[in-house]
């Protein structure tokens, strides 16, 4: 165990419903991140019987705030962005969390060796990762825990 995703996984997690609006997502984040005592910035997403469909983060939400061609408005001195932020996050209250998750799911199971999980979260740029055993969602492992526990384990 003390090199497998077991060791540094959080066995205590919220999850999200595709069904959840942007803003009742984000007020979960929040009230999760306020329970646990540490940032959350994403979320699993489970269907009605609790089975993974899905992650959710702030990531998410700024790929659906960010305008298509902002590349090109450093071009366009003549732009005004005045309003363009509220008018966003009005069209975001709107959207559903299962219109915005992502499907293309990368899980682990407990006894995923901490260096795979390395590899996984810088090859693949995920800073999480749910955990499954027979496919029922056990834990996620942070890649901030990661990162602490590993440092912590240098530091001996």
């Amino acid at each position: 165990m003390e090199n497998t995703a077991e060791a540094v996984m959080q066995p205590d997690f919220n999850t999200l419903s595709p069904d959840d609006t942007i803003c009742q997502a984000i007020n979960i984040i929040q009230k999760s991140s306020r329970r646990l005592g540490r940032r959350v910035f994403g979320m699993m997403v489970t269907d009605a019987d609790e089975k993974l469909i899905g992650m959710f983060s702030m990531y998410d939400v700024f790929l659906f705030l960010r305008p298509k061609h902002i590349q090109i408005w450093g071009e366009m001195p003549d732009i005004n962005l005045d309003g363009l932020i509220d008018d966003a996050l009005s069209r975001a209250g709107k959207i559903l969390v299962g219109d915005l998750m992502t499907t293309n799911l990368i899980s682990i199971s407990p006894d995923t060796g901490l260096m795979v999980i390395v590899d996984i979260m810088i090859k693949k740029h995920v800073r999480r990762l749910p955990v499954l055993s027979d496919g029922r969602i056990v834990g996620i492992v942070y890649l901030s825990d990661l990162f602490d526990y590993l440092l912590a384990r240098f530091e001996k």
